[in-house]
């Protein structure tokens, strides 16, 4: 970003123009005790060239994950992005993260959207897919408004098993709502189906479960599914996507609505965004679904075009029936994940599933090998797993970043009773070696 100075001048101007006298009273809003009141000692002035260096050389101090050997999960994780995936996604004419307000004369756009639309139902199962949303944590809450508006029922159940994160975003989306979030503890990791069971009831909208959830453990749809349904609510699933190339997807479950992140589809971690939510449902929830919807038509001459069909932001309809105020798709994301898996198709998921399958049971049998570590649940997972450490998590984390290893996610963090716990991801990169050396270090540590 180009640096644009003000002078003296040009701030009594800027003042003058919108009624203020000062730039202490242009600040008076700001609460006393939030105001720097200290010297910023800020060195003495620079050319532009000497600037330069000195920027590169702290910008150098940085370091990405691709430059490390990462365990970290938690909702963003280190999968292989084919180099064709960024390439197409340079393309001017792509190089967007917003669809355009007069869609209809970007056919390429809409066509791309359609694509991803088609694919992420084929990958569910489910019926319809919208334009994709922020990120998980906004479908997840756009589900659970959803499923209000749709049984007109106040409750939405959900268990401490559900990712933190999304959670957060649950209870910022419904505050201002009269929606009441029921938060369940999980048993050994998992949803309770009795418990599930007990707690339903007629006031019951919607019941949200992850799967693979937060500990990288696979929840009893199976037996939760049923309880739902038979109480009048809907059940949200909350699905990896990388784990439908191998696990029953969510459609095959009979969900009503499956959200989930979709940054794992070519997308890179980026300190954590931006992201997107995939978000998919039954077809008969279509006119209730959040954001934007693109269909396949033909025009006058019989030639096939793309449009918006359905708009349900209070931007295209009346404030009144709008089904949420979300207003991007997160387009260039939406189309990462639609190179992503266009490239791999059926098979290539399956392997890349299979692999952070493989490996992640190699990594846990290895860590469960080594004296003082203890794997936390005796439950099926796929590519996450939960470790009991005999030192503090937080210890181990800032030890082995000095070996250029990420080793997870302390868990403490989050107040679920598991402080001496850490959360670590397997993906299909890391190779036998890394982990090898990963436990290694576990080793060293006691």
């Amino acid at each position: 970003m180009d640096y644009v100075p003000h002078t003296s001048k040009d701030k009594e101007r800027m003042l003058e123009k919108i009624g203020v006298e000062s730039l202490e009273k242009l600040l008076g809003s700001i609460p006393e005790k939030m105001r720097l009141k200290r010297d910023l000692n800020l060195p003495s002035p620079i050319s532009e060239l000497e600037l330069k260096e000195h920027l590169k050389k702290l910008s150098q101090k940085n370091k990405s994950s691709d430059q490390m050997v990462t365990f970290l999960g938690g909702g963003a994780y280190d999968h292989f992005i084919p180099s064709v995936v960024e390439h197409i996604l340079s393309r001017p004419e792509f190089y967007t993260a917003y669809t355009p307000y007069q869609a209809e004369v970007s056919q390429g756009t809409l066509q791309s959207i359609y694509e991803y639309q088609s694919l992420v139902c084929e990958l569910t199962g489910m019926e319809v897919s919208n334009a994709s949303m922020y990120d998980a944590g906004s479908a997840v809450a756009e589900a659970a408004i959803l499923a209000f508006s749709r049984t007109g029922r106040k409750e939405v159940l959900v268990f401490d098993s559900t990712n933190p994160f999304y959670l957060d975003v649950l209870r910022t989306y419904t505050r201002g709502m009269d929606i009441k979030i029921d938060l369940r503890k999980s048993q050994k990791g998992i949803a309770d189906p009795a418990d599930l069971k007990n707690a339903l009831s007629e006031k019951t909208a919607g019941v949200i479960i992850q799967n693979p959830n937060f500990f990288g453990l696979l929840e009893k749809v199976e037996e939760i599914e049923p309880l739902v349904h038979s109480s009048g609510a809907l059940l949200i699933l909350v699905c990896d996507p990388i784990s439908l190339g191998i696990l029953k997807p969510p459609g095959e479950y009979k969900a009503d609505i499956a959200v989930g992140e979709g940054q794992s589809l070519g997308n890179r971690q980026n300190f954590g965004g931006p992201f997107l939510g995939y978000f998919t449902a039954k077809k008969e929830l279509i006119r209730r679904m959040p954001g934007r919807i693109i269909g396949a038509t033909q025009d006058h001459q019989g030639k096939r075009g793309f449009v918006m069909i359905l708009q349900t932001r209070e931007q295209h309809i009346r404030r009144e029936r709008a089904t949420s105020n979300i207003c991007t798709n997160q387009a260039l994301c939406a189309l990462a994940a639609c190179i992503y898996l266009s490239l791999l198709g059926k098979t290539g998921l399956k392997k890349v599933a299979e692999l952070c399958l493989q490996k992640s049971h190699y990594l846990a049998d290895r860590i469960r090998q080594t004296e003082g570590f203890k794997i936390k649940f005796d439950h099926p997972f796929f590519k996450e797993f939960v470790v009991q450490t005999p030192l503090p998590p937080q210890k181990i984390i800032e030890t082995l970043l000095e070996k250029e290893i990420l080793a997870g996610i302390a868990l403490s963090q989050f107040k679920l009773g598991l402080d001496d716990c850490l959360l670590i991801s397997v993906t299909e990169k890391r190779t036998k070696k890394q982990m090898d050396t990963f436990v290694e270090e576990l080793r060293k540590l006691k």
